[in-house]
């Protein structure tokens, strides 16, 4: 039979809106994976997902009536155990056939094939291939109990006995093989080609689809309904960029949305035919930090605040309603009506925050429960202070710790304010405004905001050196206080972000390029942690941690594996020199001398690794006795001192090179010196050699990582 189109749609009340996207996507996947496992739908065929606040659905090209048949092939028994000596089926054999639906009859057919150890009898049969009816709603079945639900619901069905449980209430089920209705039932209904479109501006109801293919042009004429998520959200940007250029028109600059993916897919997800109006408020609600104002109308009410060519924020916003009325004016008042106690509200918690300073809260936070194993947010500021200060003091001291120390006192003082209670996204921005109204410097009023930074992946770094060091010293504080309780991530559990904060520190201590070794910081942090019951650090296990979030991080931007396991296996403890090493690295490789010396370098660490005890880097020339002993000490002579000078000096790149001097006679020592000489002074003496040879080569990267 020919393979048609198939469009199944489930209307249900409105969905979830953060949701909506995922849930479209993974009704659609489940639905195609199912139908192509059962070989209704074949490997190519193209799946298009819509998800609107009221459907999901899902349309399949090239899906047969009934799947093809499938051979099916089985083993049996040995023919030892399935025929007797005249070659006539025993009663096991028998009895397995008429397991398998066949009969005495079957016999003859059997194939015979040997297995390595016996001849096995084998059924060759074809399996009936599944109808469309069976397989849709064996499909659809699996794609409801499969959808990413954070929580059902149960709800009574029409016969008022009833019940099923789903994500909302489902009222219609359209199932079409090109024209043709597909039998399927499912959550209390039976599938058909009807639906209901728009809650206020279907042009007929219900809507009725003529087949497969045109669900989405009648949806949207008949019912007023743009069906794909993706088409819906292109409209809406479409249409708030045309809106805030007209917007602009009267106005001395352009003015633009404000930029939130988030935003606009939660959006998306709570209109069917968008239609975006502007609104405006009063002027001077802009005396309020933009931040708050941005937030409470993203946040509470859904708009697109508008900004001006300078990121300003203006007193005009985008609405995206879900109705188109001739005269919009009423829908624009209501929504001008709704935000005015909004911002009013954050007016307020700006004038009345502003009363008290930041320094007179910080008592305050010694009431406030940090964590129950390592006290209140008093205690924990007071630790962050004294890592800032150490650090500080380690960078320049004078000032920088003057300033560090301040902001770190006052970092989490404005947890304490009514706009942070309300709006907990803006601590440390309100932080910052408040710090400014108190008179503080700026480089303390931009600290206690960038403190949190790096909040998220690719967002910036603090902006200058004070933030720097309060933000070291509020993400270390972090890592040891939760590593010294056992809180240390699993899998995919990282309730305190510590993932994200070693990211942060990483990155400061790269970019930065600071001169502050990582074990030095570590165990800095840990003094702080006196006095606290239970209180138990593996240094090593979140130095481990934190190089293993270096590593992956570094794959990231492009490095080889074998790069990065030769840098980071050697554990530098500044870190700000690892693209500089792994410059080196990469150089190095691309010597002709690489490999060969990368393989001798492994030879001789697992020489080295076999030696009980420490060995020495000492070599006693007068023990050198074969000739390319010699010649290889002779080399060391002259190239260790060119590499050690051009470490010292940060010219990584220039020390590794100057290795490949070293590839000749190293060949030529492996090939004519024996190791482990009977001689206990000679051999111990060979051994310090290699020793000697090893640290040379390994002081910026260990080069046998990059050993095949």
């Amino acid at each position: 039979m020919t393979a048609k189109n198939l469009l199944v749609e489930l209307f249900v009340e409105e969905l979830p809106p953060k949701a909506l996207k995922k849930l479209g996507e993974a009704f659609s996947a489940a639905l195609s994976a199912s139908l192509k496992k059962d070989g209704l739908a074949g490997d190519n065929a193209v799946v298009t997902a819509y998800a609107s606040p009221r459907r999901l659905a899902a349309h399949i090209t090239g899906v047969s009536a009934v799947a093809a048949d499938k051979p099916v092939v089985q083993k049996l028994m040995p023919v030892a155990v399935g025929l007797d000596a005249s070659g006539n089926a025993t009663p096991a054999l028998l009895k397995k056939l008429a397991a398998l639906g066949a009969d005495a009859s079957a016999v003859a057919g059997l194939r015979r094939e040997n297995d390595g150890k016996a001849d096995i009898l084998f059924y060759d049969s074809l399996a009936k291939g599944a109808t469309l009816a069976e397989g849709l709603q064996k499909a659809v079945e699996a794609a409801l109990a499969a959808l990413p639900i954070p929580k059902v619901m149960t709800y009574q069905l029409a016969d008022g006995w009833s019940t099923v449980n789903f994500v909302r209430p489902a009222h219609a089920l359209v199932a079409l093989h090109g024209s043709d209705v597909v039998p399927v039932a499912v959550l209390g209904m039976n599938s058909g080609r009807a639906t209901k479109g728009h809650r206020f501006e279907a042009a007929v109801d219900p809507v009725v689809f003529a087949d497969a293919d045109s669900y989405a042009a009648t949806l949207l004429k008949d019912g007023s309904v743009i069906a794909s998520f993706a088409e819906r959200r292109a409209e809406i940007v479409r249409q708030l960029e045309a809106a805030a250029a007209k917007a602009g028109e009267n106005g001395s600059a352009p003015l633009r949305p404000i930029e939130d993916d988030a935003l606009l897919d939660e959006v998306t997800a709570l209109v069917e035919r968008p239609n975006v109006l502007v609104g405006q408020f009063e002027e001077e609600f802009l005396a309020v930090p933009q931040e708050c104002l941005i937030l409470t109308m993203k946040a509470n009410q859904k708009y697109f605040p508008l900004l001006d060519a300078a990121g300003k924020l203006t007193n005009k916003f985008l609405v995206v309603s879900n109705i188109s009325p001739e005269d919009a004016s009423a829908v624009i008042g209501g929504n001008e009506r709704v935000v005015r106690p909004r911002l009013a509200d954050a007016k307020f918690f700006f004038d009345q925050d502003r009363k008290k300073s930041l320094e007179s809260r910080v008592i305050g936070l010694s009431k406030v429960v940090y964590h129950n194993k390592l006290g209140t947010q008093g205690e924990r500021v007071q630790r962050v202070a004294a890592i800032a200060r150490a650090i500080a003091d380690h960078l320049g001291g004078g000032a920088l710790t003057q300033q560090a120390e301040q902001a770190a006192v006052l970092a989490k003082a404005d947890l304490l304010t009514d706009m942070v209670g309300e709006f907990p996204e803006l601590q440390g921005i309100m932080g910052r405004y408040y710090a400014q109204h108190d008179g503080l410097a700026a480089d303390v009023a931009d600290a206690i905001e960038d403190h949190y930074k790096p909040r998220f992946a690719g967002d910036s770094l603090p902006r200058g050196r004070v933030g720097t060091v309060v933000a070291l010293a509020d993400k270390l504080e972090t890592l040891v206080g939760m590593f010294g309780i056992g809180q240390i991530p699993t899998g995919d559990k990282d309730p305190f972000a510590l993932r994200r904060h070693a990211l942060g520190v990483i990155r400061m201590l790269a970019e930065g390029d600071l001169d502050l070794p990582l074990y030095q910081l570590l165990d800095a942090t840990f003094a702080r942690f006196n006095g606290i019951e239970g209180f138990q650090l593996n240094i090593n296990a979140l130095a481990d941690f934190i190089y293993d979030r270096l590593a992956g991080n570094l794959r990231e931007q492009g490095y080889t594996a074998q790069e990065v396991d030769a840098v980071v296996s050697q554990r530098p403890q500044r870190l700000g020199d690892i693209v500089k090493r792994l410059a080196a690295v990469r150089a190095f490789s691309a010597l002709p001398e690489a490999t060969a010396l990368a393989a001798a370098n492994k030879r001789v660490g697992n020489i080295l690794k076999k030696v009980e005890g420490t060995v020495d880097a000492v070599v006693d020339n007068a023990l050198l006795k074969e000739a390319a002993e010699v010649a290889l000490h002779d080399a060391l002579v002259d190239v260790v001192p060119r590499a050690d000078a051009a470490f010292v000096t940060g010219d990584y790149t220039e020390s590794l090179t100057a290795l490949a001097a070293l590839r000749a006679p190293v060949d030529a020592f492996f090939d004519g010196v024996m190791v482990n000489a009977d001689d206990p002074a000679l051999r111990a003496n060979r051994l310090g050699l290699l020793a000697k040879l090893h640290a040379a080569m390994n002081q910026i990267a260990d080069l046998s990582k990059l050993s095949a």
